[in-house]
């Protein structure tokens, strides 16, 4: 398989304090060549990760240090070449914002059977450790596709 031109990589999902700073932060260290940033669908300006978030990916060698979150907008998503998104529904919200980009916008649990990963904001330390794990996997996954 030919390497896909993906230059630039968008991970979306609602807050942007907990999924997406994580799994931005694994395709930065995974593709260091590329460029990574994330957003949220409902997210506030400049709110730092979760402190849950923080510790769980400490824990495996991953900083969220510095993260401030930004809200998705439509001419954020055209300055991207592929959107990651945790749920089903957040394709159907960037949809629904900008029709033009459904084609290069995908699941981050892509390459697991479409898994989608749930929200862990507010919910336990063991969500918190799945969620870093299923992004994990997704992240070295997405990197195996985009460097062979």
């Amino acid at each position: 398989m030919a390497e896909l031109e993906f230059n630039s990589i968008l991970v979306v999902c609602m807050g942007n304090i907990c999924r997406s700073p994580i799994g931005e932060r694994l395709l930065q260290t995974y593709l260091p060549h590329k460029i990574v940033h994330s957003a949220g669908l409902g997210a506030p300006n400049d709110a730092p990760a979760d402190n849950t978030a923080i510790e769980i990916a400490t824990k495996h060698g991953i900083s969220l240090e510095g993260h401030k979150s930004k809200p998705f907008t439509i001419q954020m998503s055209r300055q991207y070449d592929l959107i990651l998104v945790m749920e089903k529904r957040h394709i159907e919200m960037i949809t629904k914002l900008a029709p033009e980009i459904r084609g290069k916008t995908l699941l981050f649990g892509h390459w697991f059977n479409q898994q989608e990963i749930a929200d862990p904001y507010r919910k336990s330390k063991e969500l918190f450790e799945l969620v870093y794990q299923q992004l994990e996997n997704s992240a070295k996954r997405w990197v195996s596709v985009l460097q062979n």
